[in-house]
């Protein structure tokens, strides 16, 4: 059925949002695709429900050609499966839960591990069912502390989750790169740019993760390349880190007076001034910042940990915060910050500005107050027989030649601070460039982490029971549309693939004769006629600087309009991504584009 804009539920918006900070939420709503209902939540209008169903009918053609069938789970769920996997604690004040009439405890599902483990273990108990790949299309549900930028993260959105379940690992490998191919498949179908990195698996647990990423200026999450082809995000990259040294000659540590230096800049200007050496000047690669920082548990504990960090190098918390888990023995969702001053005067042993290794053995270092039985770590740089001006653990006071390995230990290393751009990276490919970009999916190798807390076993050739591995994949749906207005539009509108547009064609009637609106309405009929998706501007008495403008705002591929050239016997066709017009005569506009569709 053609589209007419006289009925369709459709209000464009000259101006933007107040609320929107990006392009997508402000064309998205200006062009009557969304409405804001709350923060982070969003209604589908009839147009938006047209490019969302049609990215939906793309992923379930590819998931269907990799044998992935379609189930379909409540988004509402009990609690006790996410007990037995213990991320009803882990997801933390991230997790939207409610309480029945009865007092039961349940959630807004953000994840359906669970669930799509717990239905295989019901119905399924021999390897002879394996392998089996289950998917939905669902909303999903995030308390997000900060929604922002439309679709591009909110607190409920649509996510393709999809499940491999396989006797063992190398099933689990075939799984996986199935997926993979899907995805790759996926994206290039709806127009999408798209990097492959490598990613950290982080809450989710399992051996191997990777995202697909859309490059943009807007995208939250940092990614690094090599010409050489090595590509992960910033959170999963390791640092080459430098060959341990043989201290046996070097030097006793120092400790020395250094009175108000409670920066690296100035420990280092007192450092050239007083304490010179051959080799040349100290700089702040010389020096071993400690840095506090308080680790928010999902259970809500606040754990204070110390990390030891090369002094010419910022901390990244997001780096932390995926790399931290296994130092502080929980799983989850975990939140790091730098301390504040009351979080540090809970510790003596920390005198802020000037605090120093030896946080966690017995005896304290070179004269320190007092040892605190923090967790310390330290950046992988800080290797054994490497030298270091720190802090004395004592107000004014540094130590000068501090030897790692010899005078100081550590409870572990972590990757704590900003890859840089020209930083090597870890395969040997040349410097790394850093860029931004949109997480448009994640494939996870789980292993048996949620099957083994579930319970979910077969019976093997042997008739053992042995616990089955399992693989997870998302594509976030909404947030496809959202990446697609972001990387599809110009300063009239959005310019949508033809692969997702709400139609084929936008019919524009302008002037006031009823030939007009006659011929305008046969056209639009012969197009659907045609297998074209159409919509028609036939409001009467619009303006046709409107019926222009809401055109290029809707962003559909191609523009008939039907004006003065009608009293020649010609129609004018414009192309919407290249601006290019084309006069054509009328007996000719519904083949026309109907081969610029099949393009």
């Amino acid at each position: 059925m053609v589209l007419r804009l006289s009925t369709l539920f459709l209000r464009t918006l000259r101006e933007d949002p107040s609320d929107a900070d990006v392009a997508s939420h402000r064309l998205l709503v200006r062009a009557g695709y969304i409405r804001r209902a709350a923060p982070g939540i969003y209604s589908w209008l009839p147009l938006g429900l047209r490019v969302l169903n049609k990215v939906e009918t793309i992923i379930r053609e590819e998931m269907a050609a990799i044998g992935a069938q379609e189930v379909h789970f409540p988004a509402l769920l009990p609690r006790e499966p996410y007990e037995a996997t213990n991320r009803w604690t882990e997801y933390g004040d991230n997790l939207f839960r409610l309480q029945d009439r009865k007092g039961g405890d349940y959630l807004l599902a953000p994840t359906h591990e669970e669930m799509f483990a717990l239905l295989v273990k019901d119905l399924y108990n021999s390897y002879k069912d394996l392998p089996v790949s289950l998917f939905q299309i669902q909303n999903k549900y995030r308390d997000e502390a900060r929604p922002r930028a439309g679709l591009l993260r909110g607190r409920e959105f649509i996510m393709k989750d999809s499940y491999s379940f396989d006797i063992d690992d190398d099933g689990l490998e075939a799984s996986y790169q199935a997926h993979r191919g899907a995805y790759l498949r996926i994206f290039e179908r709806l127009g999408l740019e798209i990097v492959v990195v490598s990613a950290v698996s982080g809450a989710m647990g399992g051996s191997k993760s990777e995202e697909f990423l859309h490059p943009t200026p807007v995208g939250e999450d940092t990614y690094v390349r090599s010409a050489g082809g090595y590509a992960a995000n910033v959170e999963a990259v390791t640092t080459v880190s430098p060959s341990e040294i043989d201290y046996s000659g070097a030097p006793a540590a120092q400790v020395v007076d250094t009175p108000d230096t409670p920066t690296i800049e100035t420990l280092v200007a007192v450092a050239n001034e007083r304490f010179g050496r051959e080799s040349g000047e100290w700089t702040a690669a010389d020096t071993l910042k400690n840095v506090v920082l308080a680790v928010t548990l999902p259970t809500g504990e606040r754990r204070i940990v110390v990390v030891g960090v090369p002094g010419d190098r910022a901390v990244d918390l997001k780096r932390i915060e995926a790399n931290i888990a296994a130092h502080v023995e929980i799983g989850g969702e975990l939140e790091v910050e730098a301390a504040t001053d009351e979080d540090i005067k809970k510790h003596p042993g920390l005198v802020k500005g000037y605090i120093g290794p030896g946080l966690s053995v017995e005896e304290p270092v070179l004269g320190t107050e007092s040892a605190t039985g923090l967790l310390y770590l330290v950046d992988p740089r800080v290797v054994s027989g490497t030298s270091w001006i720190t802090g004395a653990n004592s107000a004014g006071k540094h130590v000068i030649g501090l030897v790692a390995g010899r005078d100081f230990t550590w409870d572990g290393v972590i990757e704590a601070v900003e890859v840089r751009e020209g930083d090597e990276a870890p395969d040997g490919t040349g410097p790394l460039e850093a860029a931004r970009g949109i997480e448009m999916g994640h494939i996870f190798q789980l292993g048996r982490k949620y099957a083994e807390a579930l319970g979910v076993k077969v019976l093997d050739k042997n008739g053992k029971l042995v616990t089955v591995t399992m693989g997870s994949y998302g594509v976030g749906v909404t947030r496809a549309v959202a990446a697609l207005a972001e990387s599809n539009h110009d300063d009239k509108g959005i310019v949508w693939p033809r692969s997702v547009a709400p139609a084929d064609v936008h019919v524009v009637a302008t002037g006031r004769g009823e030939e007009i609106f006659e011929a305008a309405a046969k056209l639009s009929e012969e197009l659907e006629a045609a297998g074209l998706e159409v919509i028609y501007d036939d409001r009467p008495k619009v303006s046709p600087g409107v019926k222009f403008g809401d055109a290029e705002l809707i962003g559909v591929p191609t523009i008939l309009v039907v004006g003065r050239g009608l009293a020649d016997g010609v129609v004018e066709i414009k192309d919407r991504a290249t601006g290019n017009a084309e006069n054509v005569p009328v007996a000719e506009a519904v083949e026309y584009v109907r081969r610029a569709a099949a393009q």
